[in-house]
């Protein structure tokens, strides 16, 4: 039989009409109004489909760098021999989870593995019902864990924006502990006194609780909030919290979903720089690089919880063959290339070429951030940190047209976000400082 010729790709004015035709409009797309067709991608880079070259500032899924070699063979050969649910023996995820439960504190020894980020959380919040017999649970303002019916009630980020949204009764939500912005604020108060600040407020939630006849079951916290404008908690903040949470019942969870694998530059895992060990550990998005794997590390006395129950834990693609000898292959290239010691290196030098904008920029309020995770405040007003949701956007639009890709996180998007691939360069962070510095010039004067 003759072969078929190749199917020539859409255009992109196809691609967008089949997308509006047969794809929600709830589902985020970058510049809307006029989005990328991304064809190809390597390192720190992306290409549409003329070929056009785009830095990548803002893709923490592609953690060791997009289609990186050695990930895309490991994937593709474990594709070639097996790829089935984890009801049959496997060595992948065995070593898999063995290879995880290295990288953290000896208590946390049970590795449940899932396809998300959201899903991880998810089985926790079961989990910890089950463990406690409680059922409160306590977040920060503006976090994110994900987009399930549970954790969306668990994500201030996102019900925020839902019209008429009623906070469940179990929902307890504390202030962001943000040293910029937020209700207790720097210089006015040492980064330890601030630390302590908003831990007092949870335990005084915690106490409520405790007043009210229920028991807490579980505190969320991202290790560094993400989504809520790459905030990073007080210094101590985490361990009078984890104290008082734990005195009311309840257990605690440390969120490492966009900031482990070593991207904070000085520790594997981000609630390590707080000294805690929490009870659970939930990790996605760069563990794949792109590939859709994610886990739930706990302790063990928890994870059996559910055959005390008679549940029969089962996930049909988590654990799966092809994922976890991605997840392996990630962890090879972070130990290998000293990816976390880059983001450290290269972090601090982008961190101090931020700073010498804001000197410079008015509209610059703050520059923030560890390792390959920082964050710059857009703002009208300097001494009043007036956030300037419009600047923001228009500085993202302007880097956009010059082909650097950033974008805008936080309660007002007005967070321009840095969290790229690890294998971002200084000779990357040099662009992206030229480039931002013509963008904010010309602005006007305030």
């Amino acid at each position: 039989m003759a072969s078929q010729p190749a199917k020539a790709p859409l255009t992109k004015a196809e691609t967008l009409e089949l997308r509006q035709k047969h794809v929600s409009n709830a589902l985020t797309l970058f510049f809307r109004e006029n989005p990328l067709k991304i064809v190809r991608a390597s390192g720190q880079y992306m290409y549409d489909e003329n070929g056009t070259e785009f830095l990548d500032c803002i893709n923490n899924v592609a953690h060791v760098g997009h289609c990186h070699p050695r990930v895309v063979q490991a994937t593709s050969a474990q594709l070639a021999l097996q790829c089935t649910n984890s009801r049959y023996l496997h060595d992948n995820l065995v070593l898999c989870a063995q290879r995880i439960v290295k990288t953290m504190p000896k208590e946390l020894s049970h590795v449940f593995f899932v396809n998300s980020g959201t899903e991880a959380n998810d089985l926790a919040v079961r989990l910890a019902r089950h463990y406690t017999k409680n059922k409160d649970c306590i977040i920060l303002d503006h976090a994110y864990h994900g987009t399930s019916v549970t954790i969306n009630d668990l994500s201030p980020h996102k019900f925020h924006h839902i019209k008429n949204y009623k906070l469940k009764r179990w929902v307890h939500v504390a202030s962001q502990p943000d040293p910029y912005r937020g209700i207790y604020r720097s210089p006015e108060y040492t980064d330890k006194q601030l630390g302590q600040l908003y831990a007092k407020e949870v335990a005084e939630i915690t106490q409520q609780i405790t007043d009210s006849g229920r028991g807490a079951c579980l505190f969320l916290a991202e290790s560094q909030q993400s989504c809520a404008g790459q905030i990073l908690l007080p210094q101590g903040y985490l361990k009078p919290v984890y104290e008082a949470v734990r005195a009311a019942g309840g257990l605690c969870l440390a969120d490492e979903v966009q900031t482990g694998f070593g991207r904070m530059g000085t520790h594997y895992w981000a609630f390590e720089e707080q000294g805690v060990v929490p009870d659970f550990v939930t990790i996605g998005k760069s563990m794949g690089n792109g590939f859709p794997v994610a886990a739930l590390v706990t302790r063990a006395e928890i994870a059996n919880v559910f055959l005390d129950a008679g549940i029969e834990f089962f996930n049909t693609y988590g654990g799966n063959a092809a994922a976890c000898a991605t997840a392996m292959a990630v962890m090879d290239v972070v130990e290998d290339e000293r990816l976390m010691q880059h983001a450290k290196e290269v972090g601090d030098y982008l961190l101090d070429r931020l700073s010498v904008l804001k000197e410079k920029h008015a509209a610059v309020g703050d520059v923030r951030g560890k390792g390959l995770f920082l964050g710059i405040e857009i703002v009208k007003d300097r001494k009043n940190r007036i956030p300037d949701t419009e600047t923001a956007k228009i500085i993202i639009s302007d880097l956009r047209h010059k082909n650097v890709i950033l974008s805008v996180e936080g309660p007002k998007d007005n967070v321009i976000k840095i969290k790229p691939p690890m294998c971002f360069s200084k000779t990357d962070a040099d662009r992206l400082i030229a480039l931002l510095d013509e963008s904010l010039g010309k602005l006007p004067a305030v």
